[in-house]
């Protein structure tokens, strides 16, 4: 039975998590990390706790839906009682992907932006249509619900870079995410990245290939918050027994 420690308990995937594993035969909930109180009730057998290094010797892996800052403090602890960490935290700055890389040397981390299957394979579609259609436009529109706080999506940012490596492009220096005035013609290079906030909608991705006289939309959407915990569950089981290193929700799958 592998003891599952879940990182950000109190969000609406976190949530979803504690009831998901529930429903498995191999792993169980043995720790919940909390900076306050849970504003529900657990099962009593559950650690419940501030403590970060009690928490981390609770359980086998770690499931992390939380935020930024959160998600940096738990790897900076880690790297000192190093555990199997599933990171499905979006928004990371460029320190905090540098901290997660540096602490995959030390335990094994699958990081994602996003956990569903139906994503990972949309992914490695981008990279191959972007490849195929040389001279398209790439737009990409991502849609969330009002309460998401991060813009554009991490999904929609990891999409992005999948169309850039096709075509051996910067990102950084090819992204668009705001079109505004009198901006002159659209580049021959640059990839838009468009975000919309409204309602309760879960996600939904559409990467959009554009020429003269045909276009192709990819489309994925998400109509359920437990496509991720779903997914994060079935990353942990695959990475309990990992070696050290940095992996993707492709890895698990087998989509590489």
């Amino acid at each position: 039975m592998i003891k599952i420690g879940v990182f950000g308990a109190s969000g609406r995937v976190g949530k979803l998590l504690l009831e998901n594993i529930k429903e498995t035969n191999e792993m169980s909930v043995s720790s919940v990390f909390v900076r306050n109180s849970l504003d529900f009730s657990i099962d009593p057998s559950i650690l419940v706790t501030s403590d970060m290094k009690s928490f981390l010797n609770a359980s086998d892996v770690i499931i992390d839906f939380s935020l930024p800052d959160a998600c940096e403090s738990l790897l900076e602890q880690s790297m000192k009682t190093p555990k199997p960490l599933v990171i499905g935290t979006t928004g990371l700055s460029a320190h905090q992907l540098n901290l997660l890389k540096q602490a995959s040397e030390m335990m094994p981390i699958l990081y994602a932006t996003n956990m569903s299957l139906g994503v990972a394979l949309l992914n490695k579609l981008v990279y191959q249509a972007a490849s195929v259609l040389d001279g398209f436009d790439i737009e990409i529109v991502e849609t969330h619900h009002r309460h998401k706080k991060d813009a554009p999506s991490g999904t929609a940012l990891t999409l992005s870079e999948s169309a850039a490596a096709a075509r051996s492009l910067d990102i950084d220096k090819v992204r668009v995410s705001g079109r505004d005035g009198n901006i002159g013609e659209r580049t021959k290079d640059e990839i838009a990245v468009m975000a919309i906030r409204g309602g309760d909608i879960v996600g939904r991705h559409t990467v959009g290939f554009y020429n003269d006289g045909e276009f192709i939309e990819l489309n994925h959407t998400a109509t359920s918050r437990s496509t991720f915990s779903k997914g994060a569950i079935r990353a942990a089981q695959w990475l309990s027994n990992k070696e050290a290193g940095l992996y993707s929700i492709s890895d698990c799958l087998e989509l590489n």
